[in-house]
């Protein structure tokens, strides 16, 4: 496996949207964190798909992809805010590892190829959220980041069941 830059005229390639879809359908399915809850309703992650497509298509945020060799594995954005203001960070959005390639790294190398595509883009911060409950922060702490904030009951995953988004963050 190894992480590559999604060059922008690639994005809005059917085989790196299909790769990429199924790899999303198939992380929300298995419980992941990734904006959705179980089952995948494969609409409207495909249109919110499409919108961060375009937008790595047009070079307002990049994609950092893990490829198998012969598919899309895993992908990862830094997306900008578009501000003057605040364009010596990003926001890592939407880090995800299809569920057959999980547990030999792949993840670690994906926010390693995030951080490094950060670094050569000059950036001096990388900020993320994670739902919290799920013990998210223990995988991105030992990637350098850490915990600068907590949004009580930002996320509801169910009429009765709200998390809280905890705030992440990396300075390079």
């Amino acid at each position: 496996m190894k992480y590559l830059e999604l060059d922008p005229d690639d994005a809005l390639d059917p085989g790196v949207r299909a790769d990429l879809l199924d790899t999303w359908v198939a992380a929300t399915n298995a419980g992941g964190a990734v904006g959705y809850t179980p089952p995948a309703p494969v609409e409207q992650i495909a249109e919110n798909l499409d919108g961060a497509l375009g937008r790595i298509a047009s070079g307002t945020d990049l994609l950092g992809v893990l490829h198998t060799g012969e598919r899309y594995a895993g992908m990862g954005m830094l997306v900008s805010r578009g501000s003057a203001l605040n364009a010596h960070w990003r926001t890592v959005l939407r880090v995800m590892v299809h569920p057959e390639y999980q547990g030999n790294g792949a993840g670690r190398m994906l926010m390693e190829g995030l951080r490094g595509s950060a670094v050569d883009l000059g950036l001096e911060q990388l900020q993320l959220t994670v739902r919290g409950g799920l013990g998210l922060e223990n995988f991105y702490g030992p990637l350098g980041y850490r915990v600068v904030g907590a949004h009580p009951r930002a996320v509801r995953v169910a009429p009765d069941d709200y998390r809280d988004e905890v705030m992440l963050v990396l300075d390079l």
